[in-house]
């Protein structure tokens, strides 16, 4: 082994059993997950000072909107794992498209099925789609980091290979290659977990993006997009694409690109607008 290379920290992807069933760190990562976002959601909801007045829902409608958020990340990233990375495999082992303690689930088909929660929920309710977006995808990091850690701990979705001038190169218990790779797990964590959720962080704090609803949605597609194709660019692609100049994580990013800079451009477009026919109307 190379003197560079760190060796793969012993993890045991299961975190403790209980009788016949087992807890493993994959799953407790998307529980904690959920749990940490509804608690820092509540907080976004509560601070009047965060909506330049009422609140345009309440904490009760944001409780109620956890188990269809719920829903809707476990549903629409396990179906978006088996169309867009195996559906091959699955077609023969249908069974399989159940055992989620096995890992496999698609961020973009999390998003998908968050997106699907948030039309559905603020209909049923009457609430504003776009404030109920803009909170989830303020919360939303969290889950994303964690999801990002508990690959590290599996062992998974590790990185490209590399020389061992990289000091942190690891090799990875269940590649059959044992060759030096990055961690990219962790380089993800970092930039679409941390660094996404300060740049949302921050923006949510700054009144001209606040008050303009779907703004932080924006932020969250345009920011997660760029963070999955620079992590891409050090990971392992899981579907073997014609070139090796872009991954198939890529492409899924590129509609959430496009879409959040569309979106970002109508919230500015509807605030000028507003802002333009408040003054028209206030003329005597």
């Amino acid at each position: 082994m190379p003197l560079l290379v760190i060796p793969f920290p012993a993890f045991d992807p299961v975190l403790v059993h209980l009788g016949p069933f087992a807890i493993r760190w994959y799953a407790l990562a998307y529980i904690v997950g959920i749990l940490l976002g509804w608690v820092y959601a509540r907080a976004l909801v509560r601070a009047e000072s965060l909506w330049g007045g009422k609140p345009p829902l309440t904490v009760l409608d944001f409780d109620d909107f956890v188990v269809w958020v719920t829903l809707g990340i476990i549903l629409g990233g396990r179906l978006g794992y088996v169309l867009f990375y195996n559906p091959s495999h699955f077609a023969a082992h249908p069974l399989e498209i159940l055992q989620l303690w096995n890992g496999g689930m698609s961020f973009h088909g999390g998003f998908t099925g968050c997106v699907l929660a948030v039309v559905l929920f603020a209909r049923k309710r009457s609430l504003p789609i776009l404030s109920l977006g803009d909170i989830t995808c303020a919360v939303g990091t969290i889950g994303v980091f964690l999801g990002r850690i508990a690959n590290f701990i599996n062992g998974e979705l590790w990185g490209r290979a590399t020389d061992a001038s990289v000091p942190w190169a690891m090799i990875f218990p269940n590649d059959i290659t044992h060759l030096p790779r990055h961690p990219s797990q962790l380089y993800e964590a970092g930039l679409e977990g941390i660094v996404l959720f300060f740049v949302l962080y921050f923006f949510a704090r700054q009144e001209r993006f606040r008050s303009k609803l779907g703004t932080l949605s924006a932020i969250f597609l345009i920011g997660y997009a760029v963070a999955r194709m620079i992590g891409e660019q050090f990971r392992e692609p899981e579907v073997t694409l014609p070139s090796d100049v872009t991954t198939w994580g890529q492409w899924l990013s590129l509609p959430m690109l496009i879409l959040g800079i569309i979106f970002l451009l109508i919230a500015q477009l509807t605030s000028l607008w507003a802002a333009k026919t408040s003054k028209t109307t206030a003329k005597p």
